[in-house]
């Protein structure tokens, strides 16, 4: 029932130890009450996908997912928790049952995944590779998925005068 021949290769250590960093990241990130301590957390997490998109050789989507989320988003939230007002704020008191229903809820979770995915029977396609998948990307989004790529710097420019919009509302409410 469980056949597990593996081969340990580079490529699965990497992906091994790539996988574990983001888990760990992801549940530090759930698990700390400092905010800091969160957004490190979380761009810890953000760059073992960055190596997880390497390790998939899929390099452009790496270096935007570095770019763009361990960079940006990151900076944005620290800015963001530097910027604002934090007043000592009491924690939520302890509770083992809730804790302890959610703990078993991602076990069970987790062996349904993990027999789905060692059960499941994936057809192996043929897509063409090719040398230089960056380009390839920018020739499809300049041609082919032109209109949505401008429609999503529109939405991008739309949310972010909505998010001064907003900031200054606050700032001038008394």
């Amino acid at each position: 029932m469980l056949n597990f021949n593996i081969d340990f290769t580079g490529e699965f250590v990497a992906f091994f130890l790539l996988s574990v960093c983001a888990i760990v990241g992801a549940v530090l990130a759930i698990n700390f009450t400092k905010v800091v301590h969160t957004a490190l957390s979380i761009a810890l997490t953000f760059v073992a996908l960055a190596g997880l998109y390497i390790v998939l050789e899929a390099e452009f989507i790496a270096f935007v997912q570095v770019l763009l989320y361990v960079g940006a988003i990151t900076i944005l939230m620290i800015f963001g928790i530097m910027m604002t007002k934090h007043d000592g704020e009491g924690t939520e008191p302890a509770r083992p049952l809730l804790e302890t229903l959610a703990a078993i809820g991602c076990l069970c979770l987790f062996g349904i995944l993990f027999y789905a995915i060692r059960n499941a029977n994936f057809p192996a396609q043929h897509a063409p590779f090719t040398d230089d998948n960056t380009r390839e990307i920018g020739k499809l989004l300049f041609t082919q998925y032109a209109i949505p790529f401008e429609l999503v710097s529109v939405l991008l420019t739309v949310a972010f005068i909505g998010s001064i919009a907003l900031a200054k509302r606050e700032v001038n409410t008394p």
